[in-house]
């Protein structure tokens, strides 16, 4: 039987005073990749950040790796370290004179792994090795002012491979890439993910991509409608009570 490295119980999340998602349940077994799939304003976002911690939760219970996020302490710190996660979007003033070196070191320092000067080559290589896994070395002094969206999602991955980790969370993280950039940020996350053994949770509108690489699939909209394999999940009786209009629409254009 294979380890949950994530478990959620339902959870229920408020955003202002409407209710985001309701009585949500699902747990992730080691080493799959699940995706969240919905329409428009179905709390998948909301979703992730609650998992995170970002966002309060009304009810509900969430765990990592048999550890529950409300816990505090040591532990709780160590357990929060196993998870990365990659935004829709990286916001940032591109004013800042920053390499892609020092973001990837970043991912480093802010899990309190600072460490003395004696030891600092560390740190050196882990960075040096991460951007080595993601084919960015030739990037290293490269300032994130000159960073294409193609080379800034590289770079956040290299920051998520800087330390191990169990648990990645992206929420629709090849935004903003046209075709061919999309396709090679998901050959180079499969790929991380077979070296690394991560398991993944991602927010995905790409149903294909869903049906090519992913093990599971959590259909929300506000609660969750149905979850299992991608051959089942998404049917089209299920697609079409989940996204109503915006499946026809979907289907359409696909």
């Amino acid at each position: 039987m294979k380890e949950i490295v994530l478990s959620v119980e339902q959870l229920t999340v408020y955003r202002e005073d409407y209710k985001a998602i309701e009585n949500v349940s699902f747990s992730l077994e080691s080493g799959t990749d699940t995706a969240i799939v919905g329409p428009n304003g179905a709390g998948k976002s909301t979703l992730v950040q609650a998992i995170l911690g970002i966002l309060p939760r009304q009810s509900g219970h969430v765990s990592i790796l048999g550890q529950p996020l409300s816990r505090k302490g040591s532990l709780a710190a160590r357990i929060r370290q196993q998870v990365a996660y990659l935004p829709q979007n990286f916001l940032f003033d591109r004013r800042i004179p920053m390499t892609a070196a020092e973001l990837v070191g970043l991912g480093w320092d802010q899990l309190g792994l600072q460490l003395p000067w004696k030891n600092h080559k560390k740190r050196s290589h882990a960075i040096q090795e991460a951007l080595d896994r993601v084919d960015a070395s030739h990037l290293k002094h490269q300032m994130l002012s000159g960073l294409s969206g193609g080379e800034t999602k590289r770079i956040l991955l290299a920051y998520c491979l800087v330390y191990p980790r169990r648990l990645l969370i992206l929420d629709e993280a090849p935004a903003g890439l046209d075709m061919r950039g999309e396709s090679e940020f998901y050959e180079r996350l499969y790929q991380l993910k077979q070296d690394q053994g991560w398991t993944i949770l991602q927010i995905s509108h790409d149903l294909d991509m869903v049906r090519r690489h992913c093990d599971r699939v959590l259909c929300l909209n506000h609660t969750l409608l149905c979850q299992g394999i991608p051959e089942v999940t998404l049917s089209p009786d299920n697609l079409s009570a989940a996204y109503g209009s915006e499946f026809v629409r979907y289907r359409h254009q696909h």
